[in-house]
């Protein structure tokens, strides 16, 4: 799908040609990960071809080694969103390669005005979502002034009517479970766990170290299976693109407990899946999992 995509846009560009608007008047959008490029389809409507680097819900952007087709993908970009924050470090390198006066570049990290060190899953903070949108869609009213009123109206569309579920569901969730205990693998539920006013008991120290690939201390260990095999926890979320031996000594020990278990992933699943689809569905799944262990 990605490379299908991707040939189209190259087409577009025609030559390698970069620029504020490539060929037929449509800009060309690269998204380093595909839940910003979801967000970036949907303002963009059919004004621009949009395509992300990684679509395939198997792949770990922490590791990705970037393909010669993924740097023509940058080098024709009008417009390129990358995640920032060491996420996607490869993604800087490419456009490092094909500098271009006439680019925009959207950095989410910097656009929150965030540290290194920060947690980079910004898109799991929903009031960084809503930053990210309004930013795209100013980088194409920017792009393509012609085309502002198309992009504003894109954009209350997106925010009024096509995540009125996603925040129906938090709104809901917060409503009935705010200050639950909730265990999680790591990082990546930390920014939706606090919209949702849950209480995330899981030591910080832990879902740093799974989320960075680094030694969990034992203490932490000791810590986060004494929630799951006493029940201190009403449920267990993890990440499934990223289950290593001690997310999944946690799942086993959870499942014996009784506890619920919700999975979150990094990228859309399936890879077909819009950006509000995909985190509605799992909304859905927390909220169910919430409900089961309530009525315990």
């Amino acid at each position: 799908m990605f490379y299908g995509a991707l040939l189209a846009a190259l087409a577009l560009a025609g030559c390698g040609r970069t620029g504020p608007q490539a060929g037929h008047g449509r800009l060309v959008v690269v998204a380093a990960e595909n839940f910003w490029g979801s967000l970036a389809r949907q303002l963009a409507g059919d004004k621009a071809t949009v395509v992300s680097v990684i679509a395939n819900p198997a792949t770990d952007p922490h590791d990705y080694q970037p393909t010669a087709a993924d740097g023509r993908a940058i080098a024709v970009s009008s417009l390129a969103i990358v995640n920032g924050l060491g996420y996607d470090d490869w993604a800087g390198q490419l456009l490092g390669a094909s500098p271009s006066g006439s680019r925009v570049v959207l950095d989410v990290g910097k656009l929150l005005l965030l540290r290194e060190g920060a947690n980079p899953h910004r898109w799991y903070y929903p009031a960084d979502v809503e930053q990210v949108i309004d930013a795209i869609a100013a980088d194409y009213q920017r792009l393509d002034p012609r085309d502002a009123a198309y992009f504003a109206a894109r954009r209350r569309r997106l925010l009024t009517s096509g995540l009125a579920e996603y925040d129906r569901l938090r709104r809901q969730i917060r409503a009935r479970f705010a200050g639950t205990p909730v265990g999680y693998s790591e990082s990546i539920f930390q920014g939706l766990g606090e919209d949702l006013g849950l209480r995330l008991t899981t030591p910080t120290g832990f879902a740093k170290a799974i989320a960075e690939g680094t030694d969990v201390t034992a203490r932490d260990k000791q810590t986060v299976d004494a929630q799951a095999t006493q029940r201190r926890i009403a449920v267990w979320v993890y990440n499934s693109q990223n289950a290593t031996p001690d997310v999944q000594r946690v799942n086993q020990l959870a499942r014996a407990a009784g506890i619920p278990i919700v999975t979150v992933t990094e990228t859309l699943a399936p890879a077909s899946a819009s950006f509000e689809r995909w985190q509605s569905d799992q909304l859905r799944a927390l909220l169910a999992a919430l409900e089961r262990s309530r009525a315990r």
